[in-house]
Protein backbone atom coordinates (compact mmCIF):
# COMPACT_ATOMS: atom_id res chain seq x y z
CA UNK A 1 0.00 0.00 0.00
CA UNK A 2 1.10 3.57 -0.64
CA UNK A 3 2.41 5.93 2.01
CA UNK A 4 -0.54 7.17 4.09
CA UNK A 5 -0.68 10.11 6.50
CA UNK A 6 -3.32 10.51 9.18
CA UNK A 7 -4.00 12.90 12.03
CA UNK A 8 -4.99 11.69 15.48
CA UNK A 9 -6.81 14.32 17.51
CA UNK A 10 -5.77 14.89 21.11
CA UNK A 11 -8.03 16.17 23.84
CA UNK A 12 -8.39 19.93 23.85
CA UNK A 13 -7.95 21.15 27.41
CA UNK A 14 -8.87 24.77 26.68
CA UNK A 15 -11.73 26.14 24.65
CA UNK A 16 -10.77 26.69 21.04
CA UNK A 17 -7.59 24.60 21.16
CA UNK A 18 -6.98 21.23 19.53
CA UNK A 19 -3.75 19.48 18.58
CA UNK A 20 -3.03 16.41 16.48
CA UNK A 21 -0.44 13.70 16.12
CA UNK A 22 0.67 13.33 12.50
CA UNK A 23 1.17 9.63 11.77
CA UNK A 24 2.97 8.30 8.69
CA UNK A 25 2.11 4.70 7.74
CA UNK A 26 3.99 2.48 5.31
CA UNK A 27 3.32 -1.06 4.11
CA UNK A 28 0.29 -3.26 4.64
CA UNK A 29 -1.44 -2.90 8.03
CA UNK A 30 -0.83 -6.02 10.06
CA UNK A 31 2.19 -7.14 8.02
CA UNK A 32 5.18 -8.42 9.96
CA UNK A 33 7.62 -7.38 11.17
CA UNK A 34 6.14 -4.09 12.37
CA UNK A 35 8.41 -1.18 13.28
CA UNK A 36 7.41 1.99 15.13
CA UNK A 37 9.58 5.11 15.28
CA UNK A 38 8.79 8.35 17.08
CA UNK A 39 10.67 11.58 17.74
CA UNK A 40 10.26 14.65 19.91
CA UNK A 41 8.49 13.12 22.91
CA UNK A 42 10.73 15.48 24.84
CA UNK A 43 9.78 18.34 22.58
CA UNK A 44 12.95 20.39 23.02
CA UNK A 45 15.03 17.47 21.73
CA UNK A 46 15.11 18.23 18.02
CA UNK A 47 17.68 15.84 16.40
CA UNK A 48 15.21 12.96 16.17
CA UNK A 49 12.66 15.07 14.34
CA UNK A 50 15.12 15.71 11.53
CA UNK A 51 16.11 12.03 11.49
CA UNK A 52 12.41 11.13 11.20
CA UNK A 53 12.08 13.55 8.26
CA UNK A 54 14.87 11.74 6.40
CA UNK A 55 13.56 8.33 7.42
CA UNK A 56 10.09 9.13 6.07
CA UNK A 57 11.63 10.02 2.72
CA UNK A 58 13.60 6.76 2.61
CA UNK A 59 10.56 4.70 3.59
CA UNK A 60 8.38 6.42 0.98
CA UNK A 61 10.96 5.51 -1.66
CA UNK A 62 11.04 1.90 -0.44
CA UNK A 63 7.25 1.75 -0.45
CA UNK A 64 7.11 3.09 -4.00
CA UNK A 65 9.76 0.58 -5.10
CA UNK A 66 7.87 -2.33 -3.56
CA UNK A 67 10.66 -3.28 -1.17
CA UNK A 68 8.68 -2.78 2.05
CA UNK A 69 7.93 -6.23 3.51
CA UNK A 70 6.51 -5.32 6.89
CA UNK A 71 4.65 -2.35 8.35
CA UNK A 72 6.27 0.87 9.56
CA UNK A 73 4.65 3.66 11.57
CA UNK A 74 6.51 6.96 12.09
CA UNK A 75 5.41 9.83 14.33
CA UNK A 76 7.91 12.64 13.65
CA UNK A 77 6.47 15.02 16.27
CA UNK A 78 5.25 12.97 19.21
CA UNK A 79 4.50 15.94 21.47
CA UNK A 80 2.94 18.92 19.66
CA UNK A 81 1.78 20.48 22.91
CA UNK A 82 5.26 20.36 24.38
CA UNK A 83 6.62 21.93 21.22
CA UNK A 84 4.36 24.92 21.89
CA UNK A 85 5.72 25.45 25.41
CA UNK A 86 8.03 28.43 25.04
CA UNK A 87 8.65 30.60 28.09
CA UNK A 88 10.38 33.94 27.52
CA UNK A 89 11.88 32.56 24.33
CA UNK A 90 13.15 29.33 25.93
CA UNK A 91 11.61 26.00 24.82
CA UNK A 92 10.38 23.91 27.76
CA UNK A 93 9.80 20.51 26.22
CA UNK A 94 10.81 17.94 28.83
CA UNK A 95 8.04 18.63 31.34
CA UNK A 96 4.42 19.64 30.97
CA UNK A 97 3.83 23.02 32.54
CA UNK A 98 0.66 21.73 34.17
CA UNK A 99 0.32 18.71 36.48
CA UNK A 100 1.38 16.06 33.95
CA UNK A 101 5.14 16.10 34.64
CA UNK A 102 7.83 14.54 32.47
CA UNK A 103 6.42 13.76 29.02
CA UNK A 104 8.35 10.45 28.95
CA UNK A 105 7.01 9.07 32.20
CA UNK A 106 3.67 7.67 33.29
CA UNK A 107 2.96 5.38 30.34
CA UNK A 108 0.56 2.57 31.20
CA UNK A 109 1.81 -0.80 32.45
CA UNK A 110 -0.43 -3.28 30.65
CA UNK A 111 1.14 -6.47 32.00
CA UNK A 112 -1.46 -7.26 34.70
CA UNK A 113 -4.44 -6.85 32.38
CA UNK A 114 -2.73 -8.77 29.59
CA UNK A 115 -1.91 -11.61 31.96
CA UNK A 116 -5.57 -11.86 32.97
CA UNK A 117 -6.49 -12.05 29.29
CA UNK A 118 -4.17 -14.92 28.37
CA UNK A 119 -3.75 -17.02 31.52
CA UNK A 120 -4.80 -20.58 30.77
CA UNK A 121 -4.72 -19.96 27.00
CA UNK A 122 -1.05 -20.31 26.13
CA UNK A 123 0.54 -23.40 24.64
CA UNK A 124 3.81 -24.78 23.39
CA UNK A 125 3.94 -22.69 20.19
CA UNK A 126 5.76 -19.39 20.83
CA UNK A 127 4.38 -17.68 17.73
CA UNK A 128 0.79 -18.44 18.71
CA UNK A 129 1.49 -17.20 22.23
CA UNK A 130 2.85 -13.92 20.86
CA UNK A 131 -0.32 -13.40 18.81
CA UNK A 132 -2.53 -14.07 21.86
CA UNK A 133 -0.53 -11.68 24.03
CA UNK A 134 -0.65 -8.91 21.42
CA UNK A 135 -4.42 -9.32 21.28
CA UNK A 136 -4.55 -9.08 25.08
CA UNK A 137 -2.32 -6.01 25.12
CA UNK A 138 -4.58 -4.27 22.61
CA UNK A 139 -7.62 -5.13 24.72
CA UNK A 140 -5.90 -3.92 27.88
CA UNK A 141 -4.99 -0.67 26.16
CA UNK A 142 -8.56 -0.17 24.90
CA UNK A 143 -9.77 -0.71 28.45
CA UNK A 144 -7.73 2.29 29.57
CA UNK A 145 -9.18 4.73 27.04
CA UNK A 146 -9.02 8.18 28.66
CA UNK A 147 -12.23 9.63 30.06
CA UNK A 148 -13.74 12.88 28.89
CA UNK A 149 -11.92 14.85 31.58
CA UNK A 150 -8.48 13.56 30.54
CA UNK A 151 -5.76 16.07 29.82
CA UNK A 152 -4.07 16.48 26.45
CA UNK A 153 -0.95 14.76 27.76
CA UNK A 154 -2.94 11.80 29.07
CA UNK A 155 -4.61 11.29 25.70
CA UNK A 156 -1.25 11.74 23.98
CA UNK A 157 0.35 9.02 26.10
CA UNK A 158 -2.56 6.69 25.35
CA UNK A 159 -2.47 7.41 21.61
CA UNK A 160 1.29 6.90 21.28
CA UNK A 161 1.23 3.63 23.20
CA UNK A 162 -1.66 2.40 21.08
CA UNK A 163 0.34 2.97 17.91
CA UNK A 164 3.38 1.07 19.20
CA UNK A 165 2.33 -1.63 21.66
CA UNK A 166 2.04 -4.44 19.08
CA UNK A 167 5.25 -3.59 17.19
CA UNK A 168 8.24 -5.90 16.85
CA UNK A 169 10.62 -2.91 16.92
CA UNK A 170 10.14 0.39 18.77
CA UNK A 171 12.66 3.21 18.48
CA UNK A 172 11.98 6.32 20.59
CA UNK A 173 14.34 9.05 19.36
CA UNK A 174 15.69 11.48 21.96
CA UNK A 175 18.89 13.39 22.66
CA UNK A 176 20.81 14.52 25.71
CA UNK A 177 22.28 17.95 26.47
CA UNK A 178 25.79 17.43 25.03
CA UNK A 179 26.46 13.74 24.36
CA UNK A 180 27.65 10.86 22.25
CA UNK A 181 25.07 8.45 20.81
CA UNK A 182 23.80 6.10 23.52
CA UNK A 183 20.87 3.74 24.06
CA UNK A 184 18.62 2.66 26.90
CA UNK A 185 16.99 -0.76 26.59
CA UNK A 186 15.93 -3.79 28.63
CA UNK A 187 18.17 -6.50 30.07
CA UNK A 188 16.15 -9.10 28.20
CA UNK A 189 16.75 -7.36 24.87
CA UNK A 190 20.54 -7.57 24.91
CA UNK A 191 22.47 -8.67 22.93
CA UNK A 192 19.60 -8.83 20.43
CA UNK A 193 19.68 -5.02 20.16
CA UNK A 194 23.39 -5.02 19.31
CA UNK A 195 22.70 -4.43 15.61
CA UNK A 196 20.91 -1.17 16.44
CA UNK A 197 23.80 -0.03 18.65
CA UNK A 198 26.37 -0.99 16.03
CA UNK A 199 24.60 0.70 13.12
CA UNK A 200 24.14 3.96 15.04
CA UNK A 201 27.69 3.92 16.43
CA UNK A 202 26.47 4.00 20.03
CA UNK A 203 29.25 4.56 22.56
CA UNK A 204 27.18 3.47 25.56
CA UNK A 205 24.27 1.06 26.01
CA UNK A 206 22.46 1.14 29.36
CA UNK A 207 20.45 -1.92 30.44
CA UNK A 208 17.73 -2.21 33.06
CA UNK A 209 14.74 -4.38 33.87
CA UNK A 210 12.80 -1.49 35.38
CA UNK A 211 14.30 1.99 35.16
CA UNK A 212 11.41 3.57 37.07
CA UNK A 213 8.66 6.02 36.20
CA UNK A 214 7.09 4.24 33.23
CA UNK A 215 9.04 5.51 30.21
CA UNK A 216 7.64 4.87 26.74
CA UNK A 217 10.08 2.18 25.61
CA UNK A 218 9.50 0.05 28.71
CA UNK A 219 5.72 0.39 28.41
CA UNK A 220 6.14 -1.33 25.03
CA UNK A 221 8.72 -3.98 25.94
CA UNK A 222 8.49 -4.79 29.65
CA UNK A 223 5.15 -6.66 29.48
CA UNK A 224 6.93 -9.36 27.49
CA UNK A 225 9.59 -10.22 30.04
CA UNK A 226 7.10 -9.79 32.88
CA UNK A 227 4.67 -12.25 31.26
CA UNK A 228 7.50 -14.63 30.37
CA UNK A 229 8.22 -15.01 34.08
CA UNK A 230 4.62 -15.14 35.28
CA UNK A 231 3.46 -17.60 32.62
CA UNK A 232 6.58 -19.78 32.35
CA UNK A 233 4.58 -22.85 33.35
CA UNK A 234 2.12 -22.34 30.46
CA UNK A 235 4.43 -21.96 27.48
CA UNK A 236 7.21 -19.91 25.91
CA UNK A 237 6.85 -16.10 25.78
CA UNK A 238 9.70 -14.56 23.76
CA UNK A 239 10.67 -10.87 24.10
CA UNK A 240 8.55 -9.98 21.07
CA UNK A 241 9.05 -6.22 21.22
CA UNK A 242 12.57 -4.82 20.96
CA UNK A 243 12.17 -1.27 22.25
CA UNK A 244 14.93 1.25 22.87
CA UNK A 245 15.31 4.88 23.79
CA UNK A 246 17.86 6.22 21.29
CA UNK A 247 19.81 9.29 22.43
CA UNK A 248 21.07 11.04 19.29
CA UNK A 249 23.98 13.06 20.70
CA UNK A 250 23.24 16.58 22.03
CA UNK A 251 20.55 19.19 21.52
CA UNK A 252 22.69 21.25 19.14
CA UNK A 253 23.61 18.29 16.92
CA UNK A 254 20.99 19.07 14.31
CA UNK A 255 22.00 19.12 10.67
CA UNK A 256 21.07 17.29 7.49
CA UNK A 257 24.25 15.22 7.02
CA UNK A 258 24.12 13.82 10.57
CA UNK A 259 20.37 13.20 10.41
CA UNK A 260 20.55 11.57 6.98
CA UNK A 261 23.29 9.23 8.23
CA UNK A 262 21.23 8.28 11.29
CA UNK A 263 18.15 7.64 9.12
CA UNK A 264 20.26 5.46 6.81
CA UNK A 265 21.46 3.51 9.85
CA UNK A 266 17.87 2.91 10.94
CA UNK A 267 16.98 1.78 7.42
CA UNK A 268 19.80 -0.75 7.57
CA UNK A 269 18.40 -2.05 10.86
CA UNK A 270 14.99 -2.42 9.20
CA UNK A 271 16.65 -4.36 6.37
CA UNK A 272 18.45 -6.68 8.80
CA UNK A 273 15.17 -7.28 10.59
CA UNK A 274 13.21 -8.08 7.41
CA UNK A 275 10.98 -5.01 7.51
CA UNK A 276 12.50 -3.68 4.29
CA UNK A 277 14.07 -5.79 1.55
CA UNK A 278 17.64 -4.96 0.60
CA UNK A 279 21.28 -5.55 1.44
CA UNK A 280 22.38 -3.56 4.51
CA UNK A 281 26.03 -4.48 3.99
CA UNK A 282 28.36 -5.73 6.72
CA UNK A 283 27.42 -4.91 10.29
CA UNK A 284 29.79 -2.37 11.85
CA UNK A 285 31.72 -3.39 14.92
CA UNK A 286 30.19 -2.50 18.26
CA UNK A 287 31.88 0.48 19.87
CA UNK A 288 31.01 -0.47 23.45
CA UNK A 289 29.91 -3.19 25.79
CA UNK A 290 26.51 -2.83 27.42
CA UNK A 291 26.56 -1.71 31.05
CA UNK A 292 23.88 -1.63 33.77
CA UNK A 293 21.80 1.49 34.09
CA UNK A 294 22.47 1.12 37.80
CA UNK A 295 26.14 1.71 37.02
CA UNK A 296 25.50 5.16 35.58
CA UNK A 297 27.21 7.82 37.67
CA UNK A 298 25.10 10.97 37.72
CA UNK A 299 27.50 13.73 38.69
CA UNK A 300 25.43 16.39 40.46
CA UNK A 301 26.26 19.95 41.48
CA UNK A 302 26.48 20.22 45.29
CA UNK A 303 25.94 23.97 45.22
CA UNK A 304 25.15 26.83 42.86
CA UNK A 305 27.87 28.27 40.68
CA UNK A 306 29.55 28.62 37.32
CA UNK A 307 30.17 25.26 35.64
CA UNK A 308 33.69 24.69 34.31
CA UNK A 309 33.80 21.36 32.49
CA UNK A 310 37.02 19.35 32.32
CA UNK A 311 35.86 16.39 30.20
CA UNK A 312 34.05 16.08 26.88
CA UNK A 313 31.43 13.54 25.80
CA UNK A 314 33.21 10.38 24.72
CA UNK A 315 36.15 10.82 27.09
CA UNK A 316 37.16 7.85 29.21
CA UNK A 317 37.51 8.68 32.90
CA UNK A 318 38.84 6.86 35.94
CA UNK A 319 37.15 6.61 39.31
CA UNK A 320 38.16 9.65 41.35
CA UNK A 321 39.14 11.68 38.30
CA UNK A 322 38.00 15.31 38.15
CA UNK A 323 35.31 15.97 35.53
CA UNK A 324 34.11 19.51 36.35
CA UNK A 325 34.32 22.40 38.79
CA UNK A 326 31.57 24.48 40.33
CA UNK A 327 32.77 28.01 41.08
CA UNK A 328 30.90 30.45 43.31
CA UNK A 329 31.46 33.80 41.58
CA UNK A 330 30.27 35.69 44.66
CA UNK A 331 32.64 33.99 47.09
CA UNK A 332 34.38 36.39 49.45
CA UNK A 333 37.55 34.29 49.19
CA UNK A 334 38.30 33.26 45.58
CA UNK A 335 40.68 30.59 46.86
CA UNK A 336 37.69 28.80 48.40
CA UNK A 337 35.22 29.42 45.59
CA UNK A 338 35.85 26.19 43.67
CA UNK A 339 34.34 22.74 44.26
CA UNK A 340 35.77 19.96 42.11
CA UNK A 341 33.46 17.15 41.05
CA UNK A 342 34.94 13.68 40.55
CA UNK A 343 33.75 10.46 38.92
CA UNK A 344 32.56 7.71 41.22
CA UNK A 345 33.20 5.08 38.57
CA UNK A 346 35.49 4.30 35.67
CA UNK A 347 33.76 4.53 32.32
CA UNK A 348 32.78 6.76 29.44
CA UNK A 349 31.48 10.26 29.99
CA UNK A 350 28.49 9.84 27.70
CA UNK A 351 26.76 13.16 28.38
CA UNK A 352 27.23 16.49 30.10
CA UNK A 353 25.23 19.63 30.72
CA UNK A 354 24.89 22.28 28.03
CA UNK A 355 24.40 24.98 30.67
CA UNK A 356 27.22 26.84 32.34
CA UNK A 357 25.54 27.84 35.59
CA UNK A 358 24.11 25.23 37.94
CA UNK A 359 21.95 25.10 40.99
CA UNK A 360 22.23 22.54 43.80
CA UNK A 361 21.35 19.06 42.55
CA UNK A 362 21.61 19.92 38.86
CA UNK A 363 22.97 17.21 36.61
CA UNK A 364 26.47 18.03 35.37
CA UNK A 365 27.66 14.80 33.70
CA UNK A 366 26.69 11.15 33.20
CA UNK A 367 29.34 8.43 33.24
CA UNK A 368 28.49 4.90 32.13
CA UNK A 369 30.37 2.38 34.25
CA UNK A 370 30.31 -1.40 34.56
CA UNK A 371 29.74 -1.58 38.34
CA UNK A 372 26.34 -0.94 39.90
CA UNK A 373 26.25 2.14 42.14
CA UNK A 374 23.66 3.26 44.65
CA UNK A 375 20.79 5.24 43.12
CA UNK A 376 21.18 8.22 45.48
CA UNK A 377 17.48 8.08 46.24
CA UNK A 378 16.48 8.59 42.58
CA UNK A 379 14.93 6.18 40.17
CA UNK A 380 17.47 4.86 37.74
CA UNK A 381 16.38 7.47 35.20
CA UNK A 382 17.21 11.03 36.16
CA UNK A 383 13.84 12.76 35.98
Amino acid sequence: MAHRVEELALAGTRTGTRRYLTVHRFGTPGARPKAYVQAGLHADEIPGMLVAHHLIGALAAADAAGTLRGEVVVVPVANPGGLAQVVAGVPVGRYALDRDGNFNRGFADLADAAEAGVRGRLGSDAESNVALIREALRAAHAGRTPRGDATEVETQRHALLGLALDADLVFDLHCDMEAVVHLYTGDALWPDAADLAAELGAEAVLLARDSGGGPFDEACSSPWWTLAERLADEGPVPPACLAATVELRGKADVDDPIAAADAAALMRVLMRRGVVAGDPGPLPALRCAATPLGGLDRVLAPAAGVVSLRKRPGDRVAAGEAVADIIDPAATDPARARTTLVARTAGILMARTNLRFAGPGDLIASIAGAEVLDARGHGLLFD
